[in-house]
């Protein structure tokens, strides 16, 4: 072991690499002293001896050096404690550049939804109550649907009702029985016309997601929908998910409407929440999923309690845009969408342009940016930030509007800032949203001294067991008790809640004076660098007045090349993360989100964040434009850089430090990766490697020696050069 430490040291790669204060070297120095403690774990150097051995690369090789000798020797910096830092969560919106397949997607979406809380009381009252002649329309359909010689619903239950309950038959039977609901009702409704419908394509994907997604069933706008129709992800209103199983009401199929819900969320950019339903056999589930996660009705047997059934399906037919979940504050008339607000004492409509960005999430902040310009002032562009933020942490309109008041520099302005009230409240989820529905009183709830729920039990088979139509439900049963909740996770375990310290997120708007384009979509290569020179200007800036962003991404930095637009050259936006620097504890948020492929190393290994962090993720979003874009906002996915994205927060440190660890490894990968358009850039990304990985360069300079580099670049005759992108 001393012979490994010896020969290690003799390497420029450990003098290279910092952690915090100290370097690789310092750590192999101390090496000696612990391996001839009594406190040395011997186990945690063998793998970096298998990978010597085997002769595994470089990459692997020094990774395994970092792991045995920095956790053998106490950590060079303090460490955040989850009372000075706020934890990281994955969520689905910090991918960049992703495939989103389905085995690397659910795990982080099983991560960002958490628990999802069922059997919640007053489900059905909360979000259907308000629909006008609801519960009057259902009595008489289903009074109707009783009566004559073509019953529709008899002693056992649904006529038609597929024994077997498999997914064909009973889409077959859910496209049927619908309309004819619908028919019953027409003299219990305000609408003549009805124009909603379901459709059931589970074998088609739905245009509109990343990766191929297809929905069992749903309802859309749509009087004309056939079965050869197509259809996009915007168009769903209401998603379901239909299992042949009546066991399969688990976790497992949640998961899958949640899926679902995700992809409606991200194509329809003034969703709230969503209604959707799950179907497995003849065991109904109604959920709702909001920015905190999703909750669901109690489970009932349609074949049993056919007043329900119908009361839920006409619900989702008579549903109003709100109750659906749309935002009422956004208002289209006449071709055009608008919100009103009220600035310095006087009213103004701040017309939308465009999407600029969706988030694809449920649970989370779950950022939308519109381009917009106001009545007032038709040719100044400004922008929409739309997001639910924690009621814990400071508004990030109040922070912009700090730094826009000390004169930040390549920094969005600020322009107004407002929480979003809907039917005259603050529209936050707890409250606005769920209307208070308890979640303590979810079946799969338990405080700190409560016992096991144990598992409602299905009918065996889906006509076995059924009632006649008047039949009270039949109180929930049990069987074996769930397995205990090990993780955070979307599962049907009982969970410990504090009922005091319930998670809630308040709708919030910042408007921002400064529009401009993603970085990526820079026309050269040297207008990229300019900007990410004037991006890093712009943190120099915020840092100098007391604030440090945290959150540097693609996303994060934006480009103006319009000469008609009078905003900064290069600008950061987003405030959502950062904090006033002279902080001394955590906001109490209980989590926040990041774009992992940008996180330093320091931070993913967690090192309470610093300016220095933020730098190297400069460095790191020039390196994934490089290896991502062959051209101006020509994107693609890359395999090999695609783990960046779902790889946990240790793992992710390892293959970073693997990436630029040694200079020669690092130019090969740079030479094997980068896009034929970004090669010239080479050389550049690796002087700016040094200068971010240095450790005797003195931490005051950083910015300007990163700055120096990238000037530097943009002077480069081969940058500068016509490279056709390929």
């Amino acid at each position: 072991m001393l012979n490994t430490r010896s020969a290690l040291q003799q390497l420029r790669v450990p003098r290279l690499l910092r952690f915090g204060s100290s370097n690789l070297l310092s750590h192999l120095l101390r090496y000696a002293s612990t391996v001839t403690s009594g406190d040395f774990d011997y186990d945690r150097v063998k793998p970096l001896l298998r990978a010597v051995i085997a002769k595994e690369p470089d990459e692997k090789i020094w990774a395994q050096v970092y792991h045995a000798v920095t956790e053998s020797t106490p950590p060079p910096q303090p460490i955040a404690s989850a009372l000075l830092q706020t934890p990281w969560l994955r969520n689905t919106s910090s991918f960049a550049n992703s495939s989103e397949h389905r085995k690397y997607l659910d795990a982080v979406l099983k991560e960002e939804l958490g628990t999802m809380y069922v059997g919640l009381r007053r489900f059905h009252e909360t979000f259907f109550g308000d629909i006008a002649g609801l519960q009057t329309a259902s009595e008489a359909v289903f009074a109707k649907c009783r009566e004559g010689s073509n019953l529709l619903f008899d002693n056992n239950g649904w006529v038609g009702w597929p024994p077997q309950a498999k997914e064909k038959d009973v889409l077959n039977w859910f496209q049927d029985i619908v309309p004819q609901l619908s028919r019953l009702a027409q003299d219990h409704s305000s609408t003549t016309t009805p124009t909603r419908r379901p459709i059931a394509q589970p074998d088609k994907p739905l245009h509109g997601s990343t990766a191929d997604r297809k929905l069992d069933v749903g309802f859309v706008n749509d009087p004309k929908a056939k079965k050869s129709s197509r259809y996009h992800w915007s168009q769903i209103l209401v998603p379901g998910e239909l299992k042949s199983n009546p066991n399969a009401d688990t976790s497992k199929t949640w998961l899958d409407i949640g899926r679902y819900v995700r992809e409606v969320l991200a194509t329809q950019d003034t969703r709230r929440f969503v209604i959707a339903f799950t179907l497995c056999g003849p065991l109904m589930r109604i959920w709702e999923f909001d920015r905190l996660g999703g909750i669901a009705s109690d489970q009932f047997n349609i074949n049993q309690d056919g007043l329900r059934f119908v009361s839920t399906i006409l619900g989702f037919l008579w549903m109003n845009e709100e109750q659906l979940g749309f935002d009422p504050t956004i208002i289209t008339s006449g071709g055009i969408r608008y919100v009103e607000i009220e600035r310095n004492g006087r009213r103004e409509r701040l017309i939308f342009d465009g999407v600029m960005r969706r988030a694809p999430c449920i649970a989370g902040r779950a950022t939308t940016c519109w381009k917009v310009h106001s009545d007032r002032d038709p040719q100044t562009p400004l922008a929409i930030k739309d997001s639910w933020q924690y009621l814990e942490r400071e508004e990030e309109g109040e922070l912009l509007k700090k730094a826009t008041d000390k004169g930040v520099v390549n920094m969005a302005r600020y322009y107004h800032h407002y929480t979003v009230q809907v039917s005259g409240i603050d529209d936050d989820v707890q409250g606005n949203v769920r209307k208070r529905l308890d979640i303590t009183m979810a079946e799969n709830y338990r405080s700190e001294r409560s016992v096991v729920i144990r598992a409602a039990t299905p009918t065996a088979s889906s006509r076995e067991g059924r009632s006649t139509a008047n039949r009270k439900r039949p109180a929930s049963r049990t069987d074996a008790a769930l397995p205990p909740n090990k993780k955070r996770s979307c599962s049907a375990s009982p969970t410990k809640v504090d009922s005091k310290t319930l998670p809630n997120r308040v709708h919030r708007r910042v408007i921002l004076q400064d529009y401009g384009e993603p970085i990526f979509c820079a026309s050269s290569r040297a207008a990229l660098l300019a900007a990410l020179g004037e991006c890093i200007e712009g943190h120099k800036s915020l840092h100098g007045a007391g604030i440090l962003h945290r959150d540097i991404s693609i996303n994060n930095l934006l480009i103006n090349e319009d000469e008609r637009n009078p905003s900064w050259p290069g600008f950061l936006i987003d405030l959502d993360l950062a904090i006033k620097e002279q902080r001394e504890g955590a906001s109490g948020a209980k989590g926040k989100t990041g774009t992992r492929a940008f996180m330093a190393i320091g931070v993913l290994r967690g090192d309470q964040h610093s300016f220095k962090h933020d730098l190297e993720s400069f460095f790191w979003v020039l390196f994934w434009i490089c290896i991502h874009y062959d051209g101006p906002g020509n994107d693609k996915v890359v395999p090999k850089f695609d783990k960046w994205n779902y790889a946990d927060m240790d793992e992710l440190a390892r293959l970073k430090l693997g990436t630029v660890s040694d200079e020669e490894f690092f130019i090969e990968t740079l030479a094997q990766n980068f896009t034929p358009y970004y090669e010239p850039l080479i050389p550049w990304v690796n002087r700016l490697r040094r200068v971010v990985f240095d450790k005797q360069g003195v931490e005051q300079t950083l910015y300007s020696r990163m700055q120096d580099v990238l000037r530097e670049a943009q002077k480069d005759e081969k940058v500068l050069g016509n490279v056709a992108s390929g």
